[in-house]
Formats: structure tokens, C-alpha cells, sequence
């Protein structure tokens, strides 16, 4: 690392922004950047020219964790040599403080943001707020929105370390949510997605969830709504009301099972059965009819023998999910899972991994394979190796051939083919 921070010219004032995690940890980075470019700071693309690097962490998994210490690693020749500062911010555990301290600068919680000026010595102050989630962000994206409605979460699912890190469930103000929508929509962004480690269970007091995203879904203009992530013991009527009867909301929802085995989800503490999970997907589809279906769901679990593994892989075969996130049991000290012996080997983990990607890859083409022939809206994200790349409102990912100027419209594509993970077409 010395040898590169030498033949980089470092830029004074200047920062690199590290984020690793979940969408909400995207949202946080957006008002770390707001935050530090109010006080004067530039931001680089390079980590070796920036002057300040600041982390944005996930530590729900120890293997996040893992890739945090790696990184700081590689930043510590440039802090003995007084090139560079640190800062981490975003999920660490209390526990995590002292080794985190001897690896960065400044630690942070991202709650008192807003302190950031006075920790860099800077007489300009961050913008105050009654909460974090409320600070300005400085949008990675001109028609892609993240805006979060609360944090924290009160569930203590045994493996997650979210209540440790985050706290308890705080929801902003919905005047605010729906004020800050509403000037998203006005400046042309196309896709708002609201954020929450547990969306449903949203409430200022006086709205819930349900009443919320009505509420922005009637705020006119061109664009689609979304919302992540959904917990399975609060999804309720109203809310499936509320999408079938919306008119931006997509026919789109994530909703993670964790483990199709009744066992696995009573020590995961998730709070509902597996026969509570498949009638709520009923449902679902009777009622929104081509919703595209995703999910979480973690193997190796301790105590998840081969039988209970299979009851996972029925419940695949069943859903017969659109699209799934599949994680390898990863202990995080801190958790209650902690303490119970792991009983499933790393290179079985990796097994039943890839035994249900291999179910999700026959579903997920099944379900593609209606598209073909198709012509469908496409909101365009990316331009790459000549291509445009956009998602459907039912998230699917879209590739055809067209201009880079694309980017950030709605277009209409036919589909001609197909894979397990996209569809591909032509204006």
C-alpha cells in the first residue's frame, strides 16, 4: 500500500467512500457524502488519492466484519505515515469497538452524523436534524432513489446482529417521508424505494405502513414504488390491499423465509411457521397475479440436518421463487446463534448452496420464459460493452442494444430471449 499511496498524488481534502452491506447501508454513504461535501470535501473515485477514507459497515455477518479488518489492513502504512485518516461508520457492535479502534482513526455511529464536522476539526457544522434519517443525501443516481423510513428492528431473529448494531425500530415522521417523495417525484426521479430493516412494521404514531405507502403511491407523476424488506409475521391484509389497488407500487416483493424446516425458523426466532409463509404466497399471487416473488435464505444453519435442509429445498420447489439470496451460515459474535454449535461442515454449506441455486435456476428460467415475445417497460440503469441495462417493475434485469443517453428513461422492449437471470430484447 505505501508503494501505491507514492505514486498517487493525494488530494487534499478529499474522501473515499467504502460501503459494504445492504441498500440501507447505500442510503447511509449517500448522506456521509452530503455530510462531507457541505463541509468543503471533495470526493475522489481513487481510494489512493483520497485523504480520508470513510467506511460504511455492515457487520451482520462476521464475515462482513472480516472484509473490514482486510480493508483497514491494507489503509494502515498510509495512517503511520500521516497520509490518510479513517473513519468507520454504519453497523459495528459495542463489542467490536476496542479491535475496531486500533484499525481506524474514528468510529463513528451513524446516528450522530451530524458530528462529523467538529470529529475533522472543520468550524463549518453538518446539517442538525431531530434524526439521521432525515440529513440531506447526495443521490448516486439521478432517477434512482433509496429513501428510508426507519431503522432498527425489534425481532432479535437469533443470527442477526441488527438490533445490536442499529437498536430498536425508530420510524421517521411520515410528513417527512412524504415530503421527501414528493420532491423526488417533482425532480424527475423515476424509481423511489423505501427502506427499512423491517418496513412493515413502520409507524410514526399515527401512520402505519399500509397508510404510508398509499399515502405517496397517490403523489401524481411517472414513476414506480418500491419497498424492502418485508417481514412474513407482519405482512398484513391492508398492505396487500393497498399494492393490488395501488398505482406506482410494482408488482414486486421480497419477502424472506430463511429456512422452509419449522424447526430451523423456531431457533432462527422468526416468529412464523412454514405453513404461515406458503399461505401468505398464496395469497399474494391470488391476489396480484405475475408478482415477481424474491427471497433471504440461509444453509447451514446450526442444527439444520440434510432432512431439514430438504424441507428448505421443497419449499424452493414449491414458491417457486423468481429470484433468492443465498447465504452460507456465517457466526457473528454478539448473537444467540453464537453460542449454539455449528453441526454443518463449510463444504456442505457450500453444497446446499448450490443444490438450491440449482432449483432457483430452473424456476427462475420457467418464469422468464413468459416473457418471451413480450414487449414490457424497462427503467434503463446502466450502459455497459455497448448495452443498456434496466430493471421491469417486476425487478427483472433487462439487456439490450441502445444508446448510453438511455439511461435514467422508461422504454419499451420486446423480449426475444431469455436466461435464468435476465431477459434480453430489442427496442
Amino acid at each position: 500500500m505505501s508503494q501505491i499511496i507514492k505514486k498517487n498524488k493525494i488530494k487534499p481534502k478529499s474522501y473515499f467512500i467504502f460501503v459494504l452491506g445492504c441498500q440501507m447501508n447505500e442510503a447511509d454513504a449517500e448522506k456521509v457524502d452530503a455530510s462531507l461535501a457541505s463541509l468543503g470535501w471533495q470526493r475522489v473515485i481513487k481510494e489512493t488519492e483520497a485523504s480520508l477514507i470513510v467506511v460504511v459497515a455492515c457487520s451482520v455477518r462476521q464475515s462482513a466484519v472480516d472484509k473490514i479488518y482486510g480493508k483497514a489492513k491494507n489503509w494502515q502504512s498510509g495512517r503511520k505515515q500521516g497520509k490518510i485518516k479513517t473513519i468507520l461508520t454504519g453497523c459495528f457492535l459495542p463489542r467490536d469497538r476496542k479491535r475496531m479502534l486500533q484499525k481506524f482513526d474514528w468510529l463513528l455511529p451513524i446516528e450522530e452524523l451530524d458530528k462529523l464536522g467538529s470529529l475533522l476539526g472543520v468550524k463549518k457544522s453538518c446539517p442538525k436534524s431531530g434524526s439521521y434519517l432525515c440529513l440531506p443525501a447526495k443521490r448516486e443516481s439521478a432517477h434512482q432513489a433509496y429513501v428510508p423510513i426507519m431503522t432498527g428492528c425489534n425481532n432479535f431473529c437469533s443470527y442477526c446482529a441488527v438490533p445490536y448494531t442499529r437498536g430498536r425500530e425508530k420510524s421517521r415522521l411520515a410528513r417527512e417521508v412524504i415530503k421527501e417523495c414528493a420532491g423526488l417525484i417533482k425532480q424527475g426521479y423515476k424509481e423511489i424505494t423505501l427502506l427499512g430493516q423491517n418496513v412493515n412494521s413502520y409507524s410514526d404514531g399515527c401512520y402505519n405502513f399500509s397508510k404510508l405507502l398509499k399515502k405517496i403511491d397517490q403523489i401524481p407523476g411517472d414513476y414506480w414504488l418500491r419497498f424492502i424488506t418485508s417481514h412474513p409475521k407482519d405482512f398484513s391484509n391492508e398492505l396487500l390491499a393497498v399494492m393490488k389497488s395501488g398505482r406506482h407500487i410494482t408488482p414486486y416483493l421480497h419477502l424472506p423465509i430463511q429456512s422452509g424446516d419449522g424447526s430451523i425458523l423456531k431457533a432462527m426466532n422468526r416468529h412464523y411457521t412454514v405453513k404461515h409463509y406458503l399461505e401468505l404466497i398464496k395469497k399474494v399471487r391470488e391476489q396480484i397475479p405475475g408478482i415477481m416473488l424474491s427471497t433471504d435464505i440461509i444453509v447451514g444453519f446450526p442444527g439444520e440436518s440434510r432432512k431439514k435442509f430438504e424441507n428448505s429445498k421443497k419449499v424452493f420447489a414449491q414458491v417457486k421463487f423468481d429470484m433468492a439470496y443465498i447465504a452460507q451460515y456465517s457466526p457473528r459474535a454478539g448473537t444467540a446463534a453464537y453460542k449454539i454449535k455449528e453441526t454443518v461442515s463449510k463444504k456442505e454449506k457450500k453444497n446446499r448452496e448450490e443444490e438450491i441455486n440449482n432449483i432457483l435456476k430452473g424456476t427462475a428460467l420457467e418464469k422468464n420464459q413468459k416473457y418471451l415475445g413480450r414487449t414490457i417497460k424497462v427503467l434503463v440503469e446502466k450502459y455497459k460493452n455497448g448495452k443498456c441495462w434496466g430493471k421491469t417493475d417486476t425487478f427483472k434485469t433487462v439487456g439490450f442494444t441502445g444508446p448510453k443517453r438511455m439511461i435514467g428513461q422508461f422504454k419499451k422492449v420486446k423480449i426475444n430471449r431469455v436466461d435464468s437471470w435476465g431477459l434480453f430484447g430489442r427496442i
